[in-house]
């Protein structure tokens, strides 16, 4: 499995601007498509961005199209989530994933990181 670590979370008032990242550990990264989730209080976690292993083809929820860019650098082992015009819904536990086992969007991934707290203020 890959290991993964998100950094860049934080608090920022609403319209602001915040870029996750996600570093992989492991050799194999580039072969796995990428996606990044987020779990509010109480509620489930949901999925909000993913990449195909070679980065052409991204898919993203309708909450944040638009607003949201995912990315990644295989030479670095890492992905990206660019978050602008964040909304205090936007508000969440971010986490990115590795592997899916089923369609990008479920959350049957097969490795997982910690997760980084993303607070937007109104």
């Amino acid at each position: 499995q890959v290991q993964l670590v998100e950094s860049g979370g934080g608090l920022v008032q609403a319209g602001g601007s915040l870029r996750l990242s996600c570093a992989a550990s492991g050799r194999t990264f580039r072969n796995y498509p990428m996606g990044w989730f987020r779990q509010a209080p109480g509620k489930e976690r949901e999925f909000v961005a993913a990449i195909t292993w070679s980065g052409g083809v991204t898919f993203y929820a309708d909450s944040v199209k638009g607003r949201f860019t995912i990315s990644r650098d295989n030479a670095k082992n890492t992905v990206y989530l660019q978050m602008n015009s964040l909304k205090p819904e936007d508000t969440a536990v971010y986490y990115c994933a590795a592997d899916p086992r089923g369609t990008v969007y479920s959350n049957n991934y097969a490795s997982w990181g910690q997760g980084t707290q993303v607070t937007v203020s109104s």
